[in-house]
């Protein structure tokens, strides 16, 4: 899982935990870590694209419980967690993260059905990077946080005019539902093993949100193209980014991890305009450009911050 060090300072390095079931292909290791952190974000965005696709079929709603409950089921069948042992405060926090990654989901889903991919995934990412900027308290971080700001400015056109002002709204939700979603994602993994709160969390998640996307879709949910489309978005979106990212994080820092998520924008607008056709003005691509800039600045400065404590206590 995220350590909680990172959980809080990394602007964006919860797209998902970074827990994966075990028995993954060891030739996936040869792609590098570097490689797997960016073919990870590519298949999250793609992914995404895949259900902005699907939801003329199964609507917003109905693609979140389709995700949800296909993740769960692999990730269940994978991981076979005990149910037995755990305290109630255990129960609870896997609850909690269950909410945090429904809602984060199901308002991120609404967002991109309102607005382009890519202008939704930075505005999604400003819930992060707020939680990065607090966490740190330091004075630098206001320059960050005012580069963010400026992005989302000019990403709204001065007023998000060029924006359906719900579908933003609906990102920034989701944003904040990230930020609680890394907070929650580090305390289950100190509480349970392994991936199994994590696979645990995800079957609350599919619980809970089943019900909202059979009222969206009814009997659509049944149609073995629909489910098809599912499994795919919930592969791409969850499961094999999981996948890659334990495996780079096994060799690779996990604040230079940090900074490679922090490229999430560029991608999902990458994704965006291929699959989708969805192009991006100038002044959006300048914007996406800033809230990246702030992400990585925010996220090297907490990793400069923690090697001068290290060096000062080693002196």
């Amino acid at each position: 899982m995220t350590t909680p060090d990172t959980a809080t300072t990394a602007s964006a390095v919860a797209t998902s935990p970074s827990t994966a079931p075990p028995g993954t292909p060891s030739r996936l290791g040869s792609l590098g870590p570097v490689g797997l952190v960016f073919a990870g974000g590519v298949s999250v965005q793609f992914g995404g694209a895949l259900a902005v696709m699907l939801m003329p079929r199964a609507g917003a709603l109905g693609v979140v419980a389709l995700r949800l409950a296909v993740a769960a089921v692999v990730l269940l069948l994978v991981c076979r967690p005990r149910l037995r042992g755990y305290s109630r405060t255990d129960w609870g926090t896997v609850v909690v993260f269950g909410l945090t990654m429904a809602g984060m989901n199901g308002l991120f889903y609404q967002a991109v059905d309102r607005i382009p991919l890519g202008p939704a995934v930075t505005l999604e990412v400003l819930g992060p990077l707020a939680l990065s900027v607090l966490a740190s308290r330091r004075a630098v971080n206001l320059v960050w946080a005012g580069l963010a700001l400026a992005g989302v400015f000019l990403l709204g056109g001065g007023g998000f005019g060029d924006l359906d002002p719900v579908g933003a709204a609906f990102a920034l939700g989701a944003g904040a539902m990230w930020a609680a979603y890394i907070v929650f994602s580090a305390r289950t993994g100190r509480r349970f093993p392994q991936a199994d709160g994590l696979a645990l969390a995800m079957a609350v998640g599919a619980v809970l949100f089943l019900p909202l996307g059979i009222a969206e879709a009814g009997t659509k949910l049944l149609d073995p193209v629909t489910i098809g489309l599912g499994a795919a978005v919930a592969l791409l979106s969850s499961v094999l980014p999981y996948t890659l990212e334990l495996l780079a994080l096994r060799r690779l820092p996990a604040s230079t991890f940090a900074v490679l998520m922090s490229l999430e924008p560029a991608i999902a607008a990458t994704a965006g305009f291929l699959l989708l056709d969805q192009a991006l003005t100038h002044t959006q691509a300048l914007a996406i450009a800033l809230v990246i800039a702030a992400s990585m600045g925010a996220v090297r400065t907490q990793v400069g911050r923690r090697k001068a404590a290290r060096i000062e206590v080693g002196s």
